[in-house]
């Protein structure tokens, strides 16, 4: 019983901790790593539990940052969709948001929409984002899913990449992933929180663009969130090779605290063991933090 007591205190402290270190404005960044023991095995997405479907096509831009619409089944490479209305007002990492973009290659982002195929860095773009899997979708081949979104809920968002390719044209590896985003007038139940990631089988984590062959290999996806000044929380192994196996059949809930996503702790009221940040927090100083407030919208040498 000490030990259980022990490992609340210690989660609770670790909680007070980040949330203050992400808030009051300091000059350092600080990236929170979530240790891969967080993740829960399982083999459906949200949508499977609730049933009702994984929604609409999204239909983007015709690529990149390319002018109006694309294609209408959705089939696109780097586009994006929005500003959308989230249809509540989401306070992330201390700034209200009420609009977002859906991006094809595998996250969620306010103020802009992201055509960048290759994650900058473990948290993946300087621009607020929700990345449950930033990799380099492409949706063209017509052996690849597309995205869904799905809005009928209220309070809720459900953003679905369902069997999706990956650059250049390829459909031979298809990934399944699906990200939950709820609002504060949303009745959490026991043991979920307010934003989800969700995957089925992940059969590869690297475009071809992105150093990669054959899905793998170059700069594999990440996974976690960021506020674009270089803040964030990442899964251990973010940006790392093996990623999709780390998160292949699984799925993890994160409340809202502050502002700040923290792992949920199961319907008991206590954590997982491990299943929190670590204690250990890097702190991204000196040339690293110059590097990573440095960030801009590019593309690597190998660009499409």
């Amino acid at each position: 019983m000490t030990e259980i007591w022990n490992r609340r205190l210690g989660w609770a402290w670790g909680m007070c901790a980040l949330v203050l270190s992400l808030t009051i404005g300091t000059a350092e960044a600080v990236v929170t790593t979530i240790p891969q023991s967080a993740l829960i095995p399982s083999t459906t997405y949200y949508t499977d539990s609730i049933g009702g479907g994984i929604g609409d096509i999204v239909v983007m831009t015709g690529g990149g940052s390319a002018p109006g619409i694309g294609d209408l089944t959705g089939r696109n490479d780097d586009g994006f969709s929005g500003p959308k209305s989230l249809g509540f007002t989401l306070n992330f990492f201390g700034t209200n948001q009420t609009q977002y973009f859906v991006n094809n290659n595998g996250n969620i982002s306010f103020n802009a929409g992201i055509s960048d195929f290759t994650p900058n860095g473990p948290q993946g773009a300087p621009q607020p984002i929700i990345s449950p899997f930033f990799a380099d979708v492409d949706t063209r081949n017509l052996l690849s899913g597309v995205t869904h979104l799905r809005t009928n809920i209220a309070n809720e968002i459900i953003v679905t990449w369902d069997q999706v390719g990956y650059f250049g044209n390829n459909a031979d590896k298809l990934n399944s992933f699906q990200l939950v985003l709820r609002g504060p007038g949303f009745t959490i139940p026991a043991g979920e929180g307010a934003i989800g990631f969700f995957y089925k089988g992940m059969q590869w984590e690297t475009g071809d663009a992105s150093g990669g062959s054959g899905g793998f290999g170059g700069t594999p996806a990440a996974v976690g969130f960021g506020d674009g000044l270089a803040n964030g929380e990442v899964l251990d192994g973010s940006i790392v090779a093996g990623i999709s196996g780390v998160v292949n059949n699984h799925h993890i809930w994160f409340d809202i605290v502050a502002g700040v996503p923290v792992v949920t702790p199961p319907g008991d009221g206590g954590p997982p063991v491990g299943a929190v940040p670590e204690p250990a927090t890097l702190l991204l100083m000196g040339t690293g933090l110059a590097g990573l407030t440095a960030w801009r919208f590019r593309k690597p040498a190998h660009s499409k």
